[in-house]
Protein backbone atom coordinates (compact mmCIF):
# COMPACT_ATOMS: atom_id res chain seq x y z
CA UNK A 1 0.00 0.00 0.00
CA UNK A 2 0.71 3.24 -0.47
CA UNK A 3 -0.95 5.60 1.86
CA UNK A 4 -1.55 9.61 1.03
CA UNK A 5 1.48 10.37 2.56
CA UNK A 6 3.39 7.95 0.62
CA UNK A 7 1.55 9.29 -2.68
CA UNK A 8 2.80 12.90 -1.74
CA UNK A 9 6.57 11.86 -0.63
CA UNK A 10 6.49 9.95 -4.38
CA UNK A 11 5.45 13.24 -6.58
CA UNK A 12 8.10 15.39 -4.40
CA UNK A 13 10.79 12.95 -5.57
CA UNK A 14 9.72 13.10 -9.12
CA UNK A 15 9.76 17.12 -8.90
CA UNK A 16 13.25 16.87 -7.74
CA UNK A 17 14.29 14.31 -10.02
CA UNK A 18 13.40 16.30 -13.02
CA UNK A 19 14.66 19.48 -11.64
CA UNK A 20 18.17 17.78 -11.29
CA UNK A 21 20.92 19.07 -13.48
CA UNK A 22 22.69 17.04 -16.29
CA UNK A 23 26.18 15.17 -15.61
CA UNK A 24 27.64 13.33 -12.93
CA UNK A 25 25.91 11.67 -10.31
CA UNK A 26 24.80 13.74 -7.40
CA UNK A 27 24.37 12.22 -3.94
CA UNK A 28 21.46 13.63 -1.89
CA UNK A 29 23.85 15.27 0.67
CA UNK A 30 25.22 17.64 -2.18
CA UNK A 31 21.84 18.65 -3.35
CA UNK A 32 21.48 21.49 -0.68
CA UNK A 33 19.08 23.64 -2.12
CA UNK A 34 16.55 21.22 -2.14
CA UNK A 35 17.08 20.07 2.37
CA UNK A 36 18.46 24.00 3.18
CA UNK A 37 15.11 25.41 3.53
CA UNK A 38 13.83 22.48 5.40
CA UNK A 39 16.27 22.69 8.16
CA UNK A 40 16.17 26.45 9.20
CA UNK A 41 16.02 26.79 12.97
CA UNK A 42 15.20 23.38 13.20
CA UNK A 43 16.86 20.83 15.77
CA UNK A 44 18.49 17.98 14.25
CA UNK A 45 19.68 14.52 15.01
CA UNK A 46 21.97 12.65 12.16
CA UNK A 47 22.16 9.31 11.41
CA UNK A 48 25.68 9.25 9.83
CA UNK A 49 29.18 7.72 9.82
CA UNK A 50 32.40 9.07 7.71
CA UNK A 51 30.79 8.25 4.62
CA UNK A 52 27.87 10.96 5.43
CA UNK A 53 29.58 13.74 2.76
CA UNK A 54 29.38 16.95 1.34
CA UNK A 55 32.74 17.18 -1.21
CA UNK A 56 35.07 16.59 1.08
CA UNK A 57 33.22 18.08 3.92
CA UNK A 58 31.51 15.77 6.44
CA UNK A 59 27.97 16.22 6.62
CA UNK A 60 28.06 17.49 10.48
CA UNK A 61 30.49 19.69 9.60
CA UNK A 62 28.80 21.56 6.54
CA UNK A 63 25.74 21.43 8.27
CA UNK A 64 27.26 23.66 10.98
CA UNK A 65 29.10 25.64 8.74
CA UNK A 66 25.55 26.53 7.50
CA UNK A 67 24.29 27.46 11.12
CA UNK A 68 22.14 24.42 11.64
CA UNK A 69 21.42 23.43 15.49
CA UNK A 70 22.48 19.46 15.63
CA UNK A 71 21.87 18.25 18.83
CA UNK A 72 22.75 14.46 18.49
CA UNK A 73 24.74 12.00 16.58
CA UNK A 74 23.45 8.33 16.76
CA UNK A 75 25.69 6.19 15.77
CA UNK A 76 25.48 2.55 13.85
CA UNK A 77 27.42 -0.58 13.44
CA UNK A 78 31.38 0.96 13.01
CA UNK A 79 30.35 4.04 14.75
CA UNK A 80 30.18 7.55 13.65
CA UNK A 81 33.73 7.69 12.42
CA UNK A 82 33.48 4.28 11.05
CA UNK A 83 36.27 2.95 12.67
CA UNK A 84 35.03 0.30 14.89
CA UNK A 85 34.90 -3.74 13.72
CA UNK A 86 32.18 -5.61 12.68
CA UNK A 87 29.94 -6.35 15.25
CA UNK A 88 31.55 -4.65 17.77
CA UNK A 89 29.67 -2.60 20.31
CA UNK A 90 29.40 0.79 19.83
CA UNK A 91 29.30 3.42 23.29
CA UNK A 92 27.56 6.35 23.94
CA UNK A 93 30.02 9.19 23.71
CA UNK A 94 31.04 12.98 22.87
CA UNK A 95 32.42 14.08 19.42
CA UNK A 96 36.33 15.33 20.19
CA UNK A 97 36.05 17.38 17.27
CA UNK A 98 32.72 18.92 17.79
CA UNK A 99 31.22 18.42 21.21
CA UNK A 100 28.02 16.92 19.71
CA UNK A 101 26.35 14.06 22.09
CA UNK A 102 26.61 10.63 20.15
CA UNK A 103 23.99 8.11 21.16
CA UNK A 104 24.86 4.46 19.57
CA UNK A 105 22.04 2.48 17.55
CA UNK A 106 24.65 -0.35 18.36
CA UNK A 107 24.97 -1.13 21.87
CA UNK A 108 22.27 -1.19 24.55
CA UNK A 109 19.69 -0.38 22.12
CA UNK A 110 19.47 -0.68 17.84
CA UNK A 111 16.37 1.35 17.61
CA UNK A 112 16.31 5.33 18.69
CA UNK A 113 14.68 5.27 21.89
CA UNK A 114 11.69 8.17 22.82
CA UNK A 115 14.53 9.97 24.61
CA UNK A 116 16.85 10.23 21.81
CA UNK A 117 14.29 11.76 19.81
CA UNK A 118 11.69 13.99 22.34
CA UNK A 119 13.53 17.68 21.66
CA UNK A 120 14.27 16.66 17.48
CA UNK A 121 12.33 18.54 14.47
CA UNK A 122 14.34 16.11 12.33
CA UNK A 123 15.53 13.15 11.51
CA UNK A 124 17.93 12.89 8.83
CA UNK A 125 19.37 9.72 7.79
CA UNK A 126 22.71 9.94 5.53
CA UNK A 127 24.49 6.06 5.30
CA UNK A 128 26.08 4.73 2.03
CA UNK A 129 24.93 1.21 2.07
CA UNK A 130 26.08 -1.86 -0.74
CA UNK A 131 22.91 -3.34 -1.70
CA UNK A 132 22.67 -6.39 0.60
CA UNK A 133 19.81 -7.43 2.57
CA UNK A 134 22.40 -8.31 5.53
CA UNK A 135 24.49 -4.91 5.49
CA UNK A 136 23.34 -3.45 8.85
CA UNK A 137 23.00 0.10 7.55
CA UNK A 138 19.70 -1.38 6.15
CA UNK A 139 18.22 -2.24 9.87
CA UNK A 140 19.26 0.46 11.18
CA UNK A 141 16.72 2.70 8.77
CA UNK A 142 14.28 0.34 9.86
CA UNK A 143 14.73 1.31 13.23
CA UNK A 144 14.98 4.63 12.76
CA UNK A 145 11.73 4.96 10.96
CA UNK A 146 9.94 2.90 13.02
CA UNK A 147 11.27 5.03 15.97
CA UNK A 148 10.61 8.20 14.38
CA UNK A 149 6.79 7.35 13.39
CA UNK A 150 6.05 6.50 16.51
CA UNK A 151 7.04 9.67 17.88
CA UNK A 152 5.85 11.76 14.96
CA UNK A 153 9.22 12.94 13.67
CA UNK A 154 9.82 13.93 10.48
CA UNK A 155 12.74 11.84 8.67
CA UNK A 156 14.72 13.28 5.76
CA UNK A 157 16.84 10.68 3.73
CA UNK A 158 19.89 11.96 1.76
CA UNK A 159 19.73 8.95 -0.55
CA UNK A 160 23.24 7.83 -2.37
CA UNK A 161 23.79 4.99 -5.00
CA UNK A 162 23.61 1.65 -5.00
CA UNK A 163 27.38 -0.12 -6.16
CA UNK A 164 25.73 -3.19 -6.12
CA UNK A 165 22.19 -1.88 -7.67
CA UNK A 166 22.35 -3.97 -11.06
CA UNK A 167 21.67 -7.05 -9.31
CA UNK A 168 18.52 -8.50 -7.87
CA UNK A 169 19.33 -11.88 -6.48
CA UNK A 170 19.41 -14.46 -3.89
CA UNK A 171 17.48 -16.27 -1.82
CA UNK A 172 14.14 -13.84 -0.16
CA UNK A 173 14.05 -13.62 3.81
CA UNK A 174 11.50 -16.19 5.45
CA UNK A 175 10.03 -14.66 8.15
CA UNK A 176 11.48 -17.49 10.73
CA UNK A 177 14.64 -16.06 9.77
CA UNK A 178 14.39 -12.29 10.19
CA UNK A 179 17.14 -10.93 12.39
CA UNK A 180 19.04 -7.70 12.86
CA UNK A 181 21.56 -9.33 9.90
CA UNK A 182 18.08 -9.35 7.71
CA UNK A 183 14.81 -7.79 9.03
CA UNK A 184 12.71 -7.65 5.56
CA UNK A 185 11.56 -9.86 3.61
CA UNK A 186 13.37 -9.09 0.36
CA UNK A 187 16.34 -10.82 -1.48
CA UNK A 188 19.82 -10.79 -0.74
CA UNK A 189 20.70 -8.68 -3.67
CA UNK A 190 17.60 -6.19 -3.48
CA UNK A 191 19.05 -3.94 -6.21
CA UNK A 192 16.99 -0.40 -4.62
CA UNK A 193 19.16 2.28 -2.68
CA UNK A 194 18.28 3.28 1.39
CA UNK A 195 16.03 5.67 0.37
CA UNK A 196 13.65 3.80 -2.14
CA UNK A 197 13.98 0.80 0.78
CA UNK A 198 12.43 3.59 2.92
CA UNK A 199 9.35 4.25 0.82
CA UNK A 200 9.31 0.74 0.56
CA UNK A 201 9.12 -0.21 4.38
CA UNK A 202 6.54 2.92 5.19
CA UNK A 203 4.22 1.92 2.26
CA UNK A 204 4.45 -1.63 3.31
CA UNK A 205 3.46 -1.09 6.48
CA UNK A 206 6.78 -2.97 7.85
CA UNK A 207 7.18 -0.71 10.60
CA UNK A 208 4.91 0.27 13.75
CA UNK A 209 2.91 3.73 13.35
CA UNK A 210 3.80 3.67 9.24
CA UNK A 211 0.54 5.28 8.55
CA UNK A 212 1.74 8.49 10.72
CA UNK A 213 5.60 8.13 9.09
CA UNK A 214 6.83 11.25 7.48
CA UNK A 215 9.50 10.46 5.00
CA UNK A 216 10.91 12.35 2.87
CA UNK A 217 14.30 11.67 0.27
CA UNK A 218 16.38 13.98 -1.19
CA UNK A 219 17.18 12.03 -4.46
CA UNK A 220 20.55 10.98 -5.95
CA UNK A 221 20.35 13.36 -8.91
CA UNK A 222 21.66 11.78 -12.30
CA UNK A 223 21.77 8.30 -11.54
CA UNK A 224 20.61 4.90 -13.39
CA UNK A 225 21.41 1.99 -10.65
CA UNK A 226 22.74 -0.16 -13.65
CA UNK A 227 25.72 2.36 -13.80
CA UNK A 228 28.69 1.82 -12.34
CA UNK A 229 29.83 4.12 -9.16
CA UNK A 230 32.55 3.95 -6.60
CA UNK A 231 32.43 4.97 -3.37
CA UNK A 232 34.16 8.26 -2.10
CA UNK A 233 35.03 6.47 0.91
CA UNK A 234 34.45 2.88 2.23
CA UNK A 235 31.72 2.22 4.21
CA UNK A 236 33.03 0.11 6.96
CA UNK A 237 36.60 -0.96 8.15
CA UNK A 238 36.53 -4.04 5.90
CA UNK A 239 35.15 -2.81 2.44
CA UNK A 240 38.34 -0.38 1.91
CA UNK A 241 37.38 -0.89 -1.74
CA UNK A 242 35.62 -1.13 -4.84
CA UNK A 243 36.87 -4.88 -5.23
CA UNK A 244 35.63 -6.01 -1.58
CA UNK A 245 31.86 -4.46 -2.11
CA UNK A 246 31.64 -6.09 -5.44
CA UNK A 247 32.69 -9.53 -4.02
CA UNK A 248 30.97 -8.98 -0.45
CA UNK A 249 27.58 -10.54 -1.74
CA UNK A 250 29.32 -13.27 -2.53
CA UNK A 251 31.68 -13.73 0.05
CA UNK A 252 29.62 -12.40 3.07
CA UNK A 253 28.05 -16.53 3.76
CA UNK A 254 31.64 -17.54 4.13
CA UNK A 255 31.47 -16.15 7.66
CA UNK A 256 29.48 -18.50 8.88
CA UNK A 257 32.02 -21.25 7.16
CA UNK A 258 35.63 -22.43 8.45
CA UNK A 259 37.23 -20.30 5.95
CA UNK A 260 38.92 -17.10 6.19
CA UNK A 261 37.73 -14.32 3.48
CA UNK A 262 40.79 -12.26 4.51
CA UNK A 263 39.60 -10.51 7.75
CA UNK A 264 42.69 -9.17 9.51
CA UNK A 265 44.92 -8.70 5.98
CA UNK A 266 44.94 -5.69 3.82
CA UNK A 267 42.52 -7.23 1.30
CA UNK A 268 39.66 -8.38 3.35
CA UNK A 269 36.26 -9.50 1.45
CA UNK A 270 38.93 -10.41 -1.46
CA UNK A 271 40.44 -13.72 -0.60
CA UNK A 272 39.25 -16.82 0.18
CA UNK A 273 41.38 -19.50 2.35
CA UNK A 274 42.20 -21.74 5.26
CA UNK A 275 44.91 -23.91 6.79
CA UNK A 276 43.84 -27.45 5.64
CA UNK A 277 41.45 -27.59 2.94
CA UNK A 278 43.53 -25.56 0.08
CA UNK A 279 41.25 -24.54 -2.87
CA UNK A 280 44.61 -22.83 -4.42
CA UNK A 281 48.14 -21.34 -4.27
CA UNK A 282 47.68 -18.16 -2.66
CA UNK A 283 49.35 -18.11 0.57
CA UNK A 284 48.14 -15.35 3.77
CA UNK A 285 48.07 -15.37 7.20
CA UNK A 286 45.22 -12.82 9.46
CA UNK A 287 46.62 -10.84 12.22
CA UNK A 288 45.48 -8.90 14.62
CA UNK A 289 44.02 -5.42 13.52
CA UNK A 290 42.76 -3.02 15.83
CA UNK A 291 39.71 -1.14 14.22
CA UNK A 292 39.17 -3.95 11.67
CA UNK A 293 39.81 -7.55 13.02
CA UNK A 294 41.39 -8.08 16.58
CA UNK A 295 40.38 -10.98 16.52
CA UNK A 296 39.90 -12.83 12.67
CA UNK A 297 39.78 -15.76 12.05
CA UNK A 298 42.51 -18.34 11.91
CA UNK A 299 44.77 -15.51 13.10
CA UNK A 300 48.35 -16.23 12.96
CA UNK A 301 48.36 -19.62 10.82
CA UNK A 302 49.60 -19.74 7.29
CA UNK A 303 46.74 -20.29 5.29
CA UNK A 304 46.45 -21.40 1.36
CA UNK A 305 43.45 -20.51 -0.79
CA UNK A 306 42.11 -17.86 -3.87
CA UNK A 307 43.10 -14.53 -4.46
CA UNK A 308 40.05 -12.48 -6.06
CA UNK A 309 41.72 -9.36 -6.36
CA UNK A 310 41.28 -9.23 -9.58
CA UNK A 311 37.99 -11.63 -10.07
CA UNK A 312 35.23 -10.47 -12.34
CA UNK A 313 32.94 -12.13 -10.32
CA UNK A 314 29.83 -10.17 -9.54
CA UNK A 315 26.15 -9.56 -8.37
CA UNK A 316 25.60 -12.93 -5.72
CA UNK A 317 28.00 -16.00 -7.48
CA UNK A 318 27.19 -19.57 -5.65
CA UNK A 319 30.17 -21.29 -7.17
CA UNK A 320 33.00 -20.83 -5.06
CA UNK A 321 30.10 -21.78 -1.66
CA UNK A 322 29.82 -25.30 -3.56
CA UNK A 323 33.22 -25.67 -4.71
CA UNK A 324 34.54 -25.14 -0.90
CA UNK A 325 31.79 -26.81 0.07
CA UNK A 326 33.18 -29.90 -1.95
CA UNK A 327 36.39 -29.93 -0.82
CA UNK A 328 35.37 -29.88 2.88
CA UNK A 329 33.58 -32.99 2.56
CA UNK A 330 36.61 -34.52 0.24
CA UNK A 331 38.53 -33.80 3.65
CA UNK A 332 35.99 -34.89 6.15
CA UNK A 333 36.18 -31.77 7.77
CA UNK A 334 32.99 -29.80 8.77
CA UNK A 335 32.39 -26.75 6.72
CA UNK A 336 29.16 -24.70 7.93
CA UNK A 337 30.59 -23.94 11.57
CA UNK A 338 27.93 -21.87 12.13
CA UNK A 339 24.62 -23.36 10.39
CA UNK A 340 22.39 -20.49 12.13
CA UNK A 341 24.27 -17.90 11.54
CA UNK A 342 24.50 -19.53 7.71
CA UNK A 343 20.55 -19.16 7.88
CA UNK A 344 20.14 -16.00 9.31
CA UNK A 345 22.71 -14.22 6.81
CA UNK A 346 20.80 -16.59 3.71
CA UNK A 347 17.55 -15.36 5.05
CA UNK A 348 16.16 -19.11 4.88
CA UNK A 349 17.84 -22.62 5.56
CA UNK A 350 16.85 -23.62 1.81
CA UNK A 351 19.96 -22.47 0.74
CA UNK A 352 22.35 -24.33 3.03
CA UNK A 353 19.86 -27.72 2.49
CA UNK A 354 20.14 -27.63 -0.97
CA UNK A 355 24.54 -27.19 -0.75
CA UNK A 356 24.43 -29.53 1.69
CA UNK A 357 22.10 -31.94 -0.42
CA UNK A 358 24.36 -31.76 -3.65
CA UNK A 359 22.19 -29.53 -5.77
CA UNK A 360 24.44 -27.29 -8.59
CA UNK A 361 24.19 -23.54 -8.70
CA UNK A 362 21.32 -23.44 -11.64
CA UNK A 363 19.02 -26.26 -9.48
CA UNK A 364 19.32 -23.46 -6.35
CA UNK A 365 18.89 -20.48 -8.50
CA UNK A 366 15.85 -22.22 -9.54
CA UNK A 367 14.46 -22.21 -6.27
CA UNK A 368 14.05 -18.88 -5.61
CA UNK A 369 13.64 -17.28 -9.06
CA UNK A 370 9.60 -17.19 -8.77
CA UNK A 371 10.33 -15.31 -5.63
CA UNK A 372 12.54 -12.51 -7.78
CA UNK A 373 10.24 -11.92 -10.18
CA UNK A 374 7.17 -11.48 -7.66
CA UNK A 375 9.95 -8.84 -5.69
CA UNK A 376 10.65 -7.30 -8.38
CA UNK A 377 6.62 -6.52 -9.39
CA UNK A 378 6.47 -5.03 -5.44
CA UNK A 379 9.64 -3.03 -5.68
CA UNK A 380 8.85 -1.50 -8.92
CA UNK A 381 6.43 1.18 -7.40
CA UNK A 382 8.93 2.76 -5.21
CA UNK A 383 11.56 2.81 -7.89
CA UNK A 384 13.34 6.83 -7.60
CA UNK A 385 15.54 5.67 -10.69
CA UNK A 386 15.61 4.46 -14.28
CA UNK A 387 17.22 0.65 -14.46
Amino acid sequence: MINKLGSMVLYGLLVMLLAAPCGAATVGAERTALYQPLLTGKRLALVVNQSSRVGDQHLVDHLLGEGHQIQRVLAPEHGFRGNVGAGERIDDSVDSRTGIPIMSLYGAHKKPTPAMLADIDYVIFDLQDVGTRFYTYLSTLHYVLEAAAEQQVPVLVFDRPNPNGAFVDGPMLEPAFRSFVGMHEIPLLHGMTLGELALMIVGEGWINAAAQAQVQVIAVADYQRQQGYTLPVPPSPNLPNAQAIQLYPSLCLFEATAMSIGRGTEFPFQVLGHDQVHLGDFRFTPRSLAHSAPTPKLRDQLLHGIDLRNSSISGFDLTLLIQAYTAFQAAQLRFFTSPDFMDKLSGTDKLRLAIEAGLSAEQIRAQWQPQLDAFKQLRSKYLLYPE
